[in-house]
């Protein structure tokens, strides 16, 4: 089944191109179904690359998907047209009054900040507290899950000696975990990130189970009661040459970085990526698609229940 975007979103001529089923506003309102209405709260900086990337992997599903943007309005983008914003993007304000049955909250390039000094931290928190009543299950990636985790739980995050850059190795710990239905023993994640979540932080705090974890990037993915609220600190919606682009900016800017791991064959820059990570990145978004929002999300949105009232397992 397609994704539902808007007609004129620069990602559907990509992902057409890709022979991604994309279904435009006029057709979608001829069809007697109800998609799933997914909320992206994008914040980082390139929004046309990360709306396209997320817009990939949901259109990649049987499932009908609408998908709408909002961004803080607290701060303003220098990478991305004023026009794309007004075009495409809502406030929080405008969507506050509605429920939906998944969201995604990126990840953003401000781990050198404390959380509080973020300046749209105030309202990404007002968001944050939002979707425990009015989302049936939220996805947050990277610093979104590093963000996630000490609002929600008072966890903090913790400087890394030096960057996590490369494409990783992971494990799936908890093997009936159906978020990772189908995965292999070991799968790769691509992570860009100086700062990390210590495992023995989050175990002690009741009612979060690590799903999965890595040698060398430490824990990927955790969740809470029913997985509403998942938190992956990787970046498995990335494009292949990612990486390469964040590599380049660095190094043209003399800023202290090395060859992503596991990235370039022979560790070589010369030579095109080697993407692993791509087969794993869709099924992940399937099953949190499949199992964690369509198969118990209700058919009327009203009835999402907040996280605090529902009953225990």
């Amino acid at each position: 089944m397609p994704i539902k975007i808007p007609n004129s979103l620069p990602a559907v001529e990509t992902l057409r191109s890709e022979n991604i089923f994309v279904m435009t506003e006029d057709r979608a309102t001829s069809q007697d179904i109800r998609p799933l209405q997914i909320l992206l709260v994008n914040l980082m900086p390139k929004k046309i690359q990360t709306e396209t990337q997320f817009s990939r992997l949901l259109g990649n599903t049987p499932l009908q998907i609408e998908l709408e943007l909002i961004a803080p309005k607290s701060h303003t983008p220098t990478n991305t047209p004023i026009e794309h914003l007004h075009a495409f993007y809502q406030t929080f304000d405008d969507i506050r009054h509605r429920n939906f049955d998944g969201c995604i909250i990126t990840g953003a390039p401000v781990e050198h900040l404390p959380f509080e000094g973020v300046d749209y931290w105030e309202e990404l928190c007002e968001i944050m507290e939002w979707t425990k009543a009015h989302v049936h299950s939220t996805f947050h990636i990277c610093w979104g899950a590093q963000a996630a985790l000490y609002y929600h739980y008072g966890i903090p995050k913790r400087e890394l000696p030096e960057k996590l850059f490369g494409v990783f190795p992971h494990q799936v710990e908890y093997k009936r975990s159906i978020l990772f239905r189908g995965f292999d023993d070991v799968f790769f994640v691509p992570h860009s990130r100086h700062t990390t979540v210590a495992r023995e932080d989050i175990e002690a705090v009741g009612g979060i189970r690590v799903l999965s974890s890595s040698p060398e990037a430490g824990v990927y993915a955790a969740f809470t009661k029913r997985g509403r609220q998942i938190f992956v600190t990787g970046h498995s919606e990335y494009d292949a040459d990612t990486l390469n682009q964040e590599y380049q900016r660095d190094v043209a800017a003399n800023l202290p970085i090395h060859v992503p791991e596991n990235y370039f064959p022979d560790d070589d820059p010369t030579k095109p990526p080697l993407v692993r990570w791509r087969g794993h990145a869709n099924l992940l978004f399937c099953n949190w698609l499949n199992y964690f929002v369509y198969q118990t999300t209700p058919y009327d949105l009203g009835a999402i229940q907040s996280v605090e009232n529902e009953e225990p397992e």
